[in-house]
């Protein structure tokens, strides 16, 4: 398992973020031209409803967490292995609680939340039917679930965007501090499932009602589910 290979274990994953922390919303500016802010409040927007009790998962600096709370969620908690990226999240907002925790073992009762967003934190996941059991046993019957992850683009803008994130995101990061991350991006994109793929595997995990769009030309996809 390796950085290039886009598999690592989920302890380098954890040194690989907390590595990264200083650095991960620049790079996230970078690499999205600033419209990852609008692909998660587009998330948050599907599956968040006003006074609901949400859970945002691997929330690693905290966007997805106060998208959800613009979304209108009455309380939100952040959860994330990486205690540096825990660190820069909490000085973004006190209106969110920040937990450090592992997201195949999550410290919430059964039907804890009426909705969970995770954003670009499944993919890195080894145990990924594992998470989405257990992101669908914290939420309560009806809740629902919305996942943003990037995926390989398809269409006309498909060599722009391998250009960019197989190329120069991961040239970029050689220059930086724990740059090795911008080399696990591409590959672990290329080792993850389609969009179609997931969407099955969320359907196998026990959601209902799932279906997903694609987003930024085809490279990133949000997929939504609802709870048994």
């Amino acid at each position: 398992m390796s950085a290039a290979s886009g598999s690592l274990e989920p302890e380098a994953v954890r040194t690989m973020f907390d590595s990264i922390a200083p650095l991960y919303d620049r790079m996230n500016l970078l690499m999205t031209a600033g419209l990852d802010r609008r692909w998660r409040d587009a998330t948050a927007r599907r599956v968040v409803r006003p006074g609901d009790y949400v859970l945002d998962a691997a929330c690693g600096t905290g966007d997805l967490a106060l998208a959800d709370l613009r979304a209108g969620a009455s309380r939100v908690v952040g959860v994330d292995f990486s205690k540096r990226m825990l660190e820069l999240a909490e000085r973004k907002s006190s209106a969110v609680e920040w937990i450090q925790g592992d997201l195949c073992r999550l410290p919430f009762p059964d039907g804890a939340f009426q909705a969970v967003t995770i954003g670009f934190g499944l993919r890195n996941v080894s145990d990924r039917a594992g998470a989405l059991r257990e992101l669908g046993r914290v939420l309560a019957p009806g809740g629902r679930l919305g996942i943003l992850e990037i995926t390989r683009a398809r269409g006309p803008l498909a060599p722009f965007f391998r250009i960019w994130f197989e190329t120069l995101v991961p040239a970029a990061g050689r220059l930086l501090s724990g740059g090795s991350a911008y080399s696990y991006l591409p590959a672990s994109v290329r080792r993850f499932s389609t969009p179609a793929q997931l969407a099955g595997e969320i359907a196998q995990a026990g959601f209902g009602e799932v279906r997903y769009r694609l987003l930024a030309g085809g490279s990133m996809a949000l997929h939504v589910g609802v709870a048994a």
